[in-house]
């Protein structure tokens, strides 16, 4: 397993969408593997493939709390298949280091996914899971949870975190 980095906003691969995964074999594995790893080290819920570079349909999640034992999810070419309720909750994300906001969602979810092998599968959710496989599921679309703020929202967040950007590479250059 290796450590993998974690691509920032505004990197445009984020901005693409993913392919399905056609072939179940040792490279998707190790790929989920090196997935997981980045994601607990980060530390973070949730990471999808397209962050790590890769645009393949592949997100790992874990939502379980730090005294709870782990609930590690691996699911390939997810895809939400039914939503209800909504659900107000602030997100943050391992490709926007620094910035949360409250975002709408489903307040329920159910997933239909295939495991590492191939198999298909079926996962309903509500809470931070359910706003998590969403999350996630968006990134393989291309979209990131600041692209569901309200237009104002999002370029107020533009600025903001534009500027936090140029204060650290101006921190960085005179260290």
């Amino acid at each position: 397993m290796a450590l993998r980095e974690i691509l920032h906003y505004p990197e445009s691969l984020l901005k693409q969408k993913s392919l399905p995964v056609t072939e179940f074999n040792e490279e998707l594995k190790q790929l989920a593997d090196d997935m997981v790893e980045t994601m607990y080290a980060a530390p973070g819920v949730g990471l999808a493939a397209p962050q790590v570079g890769i645009l393949q349909r592949l997100i790992v999640l874990d939502c379980s709390g730090s005294n709870e034992p782990n609930d590690l999810l691996i699911a390939v070419n997810p895809e939400i298949v039914s939503g209800d309720g909504d659900s107000l909750e602030e997100e943050g994300c391992l490709s926007v280091p620094g910035y949360w906001a409250s975002v709408k969602r489903s307040a329920t979810a159910t997933m239909r996914y295939q495991n590492i092998d191939g198999v298909v599968h079926q996962r309903e959710a509500d809470g931070l899971l359910a706003v998590g496989m969403q999350h996630e599921i968006d990134h393989l679309e291309g979209v990131l949870f600041v692209d569901r703020l309200s237009p104002l929202k999002r370029s107020m967040f533009r600025k903001k975190y534009l500027k936090m950007l140029k204060e650290k590479e101006l921190e960085n250059a005179s260290s």
